[in-house]
């Protein structure tokens, strides 16, 4: 792929913005692949994931930062790697508005119960496939 590796084609870059799930693959302790489906949002070559701050996503990238994240769509294939940075608070007010646009209006940033939320900030390292399958 001809781009700089944190920026996607324009086609793959609409499908950030309007696809509403991203698989992340985050690793266990013992090195074993962790994956799960994730509402995200893909903003300046980084996606933002929001979750529990005491979710094993969360706990996995606390021990190790490195993540894979993959479009659900097999037939225009989008994978990207990158090292994760949790945020416990101070969540960036774009990213909060982002999410709000994209998901009608869900906080990212609420708690709910007693469970502390986090925000999952990966920038992208690297495409490993960009919209073909290679």
């Amino acid at each position: 792929m001809s781009q700089t590796p944190s920026i996607p084609p324009a086609d793959v870059e609409e499908r950030l913005s309007r696809e509403l799930n991203v698989w992340l693959c985050t690793l266990r302790r013992d090195g074993s692949p962790h994956l799960t489906p994730v509402w995200f949002v893909y903003l300046c070559a980084t996606f933002w994931v929001g979750c529990e701050s005491r979710s094993v996503k969360a706990r996995n990238v606390l021990a190790d930062p490195r993540v894979s994240l993959a479009l659900e769509g097999g037939d225009a294939p989008v994978v990207a790697e990158g090292a994760a940075r949790v945020h416990r608070d101070g969540f960036p007010s774009p990213v909060v508005e982002a999410f709000a646009r994209k998901y009608d209006g869900w906080d990212v940033g609420r708690q709910v119960g007693p469970s502390e939320r986090a925000l999952l900030e990966i920038p992208v390292r690297r495409w490993l496939l960009a919209g073909t399958a290679q």
